[in-house]
């Protein structure tokens, strides 16, 4: 039998662990000190469900669980391999959060403050930074159409990564009205606006010239890419977009969300006008954000507004608003810089012998009541190989129950 885990997911040591766990006890605690509230949700959904989520390219990620029994016989048997599964694995924790509001909304606060902190499954080629199996950070407000939303889950999610330590970083937003009511001035048709956008979002990477090679490649006119061209060459600004847009309510709305989170900021970190954020998914329908790290390379949250997807389960119009940390991004880099834990309690094993076993926990229970986690421990025939592989693990000491009546400290060795 095989020992490692199935690719695309990870075994963590203790020590991992502890990181991970510490990560989100201080995400959990900022975003429920702002008043959002945690619920959980399972990790299967049902595939309908899943299928018309407008989840963009992630439905074809998605992992389907067979049907079981006499009705995979019947699909079997019928020949309709496209009906073999009936379940799926989340993608996403927007989906099940917004069946889960559409089920007990009676039962919330409007607007409903939400958080989600759990697994969600993505059928990737496995590399790095791309797991199959992942965690997701969610804080999301449902009920509401103000942009006072917006402004509260940037503010949130910025507290929890400065409360991270994870370095300077710039907030980024876009409003997917805006971009669309760009590109239609340029002329570019609806039924067009996804393939243009799929090319603008590799600007970084390809730059004005390939962007414009490739919109010559889907045929858009030549006077829709020049204009788009000396949108590209002149920065992208929102006075630009504002000229080409038209709407002067959704100008004024992202001007004013702009001018408040950077005044909430207070230079702790930057919030930006960005035209070319796209992001993915197909169920955005307004605002959109996402925050770049300045020290390492790529994204470690993001979000936007969803008003569409509450409205499929309840057939009513019920806005709603979310940001994401990306919590294995965040953990990897700390990992990778040796991130110490601060406050952690100190660690120690309390060794005995076999007939001291009760005296040992009593030991323990001692140091536990002042403040240090102990454990107890049968005392091994090689002391000094033991001792070293404990302080590898993270433990701060040991107590050999006899010879000591208090611990013995690692730091302390000369």
């Amino acid at each position: 039998m095989k020992t490692t885990p199935v690719k695309g997911t990870a075994d963590y040591l203790p020590r991992q662990t502890l990181l991970r766990d510490y990560l989100q006890s201080v995400i959990l605690d900022t975003y429920r000190s702002a008043g959002f509230e945690r619920i959980m949700t399972p990790a299967i959904e049902d595939m309908e469900n899943l299928e018309k989520s407008d989840g963009g390219d992630n439905l074809n990620l998605m992992f389907k669980i067979l049907k079981r029994g006499d009705k995979l016989d019947a699909a079997l048997a019928a020949g309709n391999y496209q009906d073999l599964a009936d379940l799926g694995l989340r993608y996403d924790l927007t989906l099940p959060l917004s069946r889960f509001y559409a089920a007990n909304r009676a039962k919330l606060n409007t607007p409903f403050k939400c958080i989600q902190i759990d697994k969600s499954y993505r059928a990737e080629r496995p590399q790095k930074g791309r797991m199959r199996e992942f965690v997701q950070c969610d804080i999301d407000i449902l009920g509401s159409d103000s942009p006072l939303c917006e402004l509260e889950l940037i503010h949130t999610t910025a507290k929890a990564l400065l409360r991270l330590d994870i370095g300077s970083f710039t907030v980024k937003v876009n409003d997917r009205r805006l971009l669309r009511a760009v590109l239609r001035s340029a002329g570019i048709a609806e039924e067009m606006m996804d393939t243009v956008c799929v090319s603008l979002d590799k600007w970084d990477k390809i730059g004005t010239g390939g962007v414009l090679a490739e919109l010559t490649e889907k045929e858009v006119s030549e006077d829709a890419s020049a204009k788009i061209g000396e949108l590209l060459n002149g920065g992208c600004t929102l006075e630009q977009a504002e000229a080409l847009c038209g709407d002067a309510e959704v100008s004024a709305q992202l001007r004013k969300l702009l001018a408040d989170a950077n005044n909430l900021a207070n230079g702790k970190y930057d919030v930006v006008f960005d035209l070319l954020l796209i992001r993915g998914q197909g169920y955005y329908t307004g605002t959109v954000f996402e925050i770049q790290s300045n020290k390492f390379r790529g994204s470690i949250a993001g979000g936007g507004r969803y008003d569409g997807l509450v409205g499929k389960f309840t057939g009513e119009n019920v806005p709603a608003v979310g940001f994401s940390i990306g919590f294995e991004r965040i953990f990897q880099i700390l990992e990778e810089q040796g991130f110490s834990i601060p406050g952690v309690r100190k660690r120690v094993a309390v060794l005995c012998e076999e007939q001291q076993g009760a005296e040992a926990v009593a030991a323990a229970d001692l140091l536990q009541q002042q403040g240090i986690d102990a454990g107890v421990y049968l005392r091994p025939k090689k002391l000094g190989k033991f001792l070293a592989r404990l302080e590898e693990q993270g433990f701060d000491g040991f107590q050999i129950l006899g010879e000591s009546d208090s611990p013995k400290w690692f730091a302390e060795k000369e």
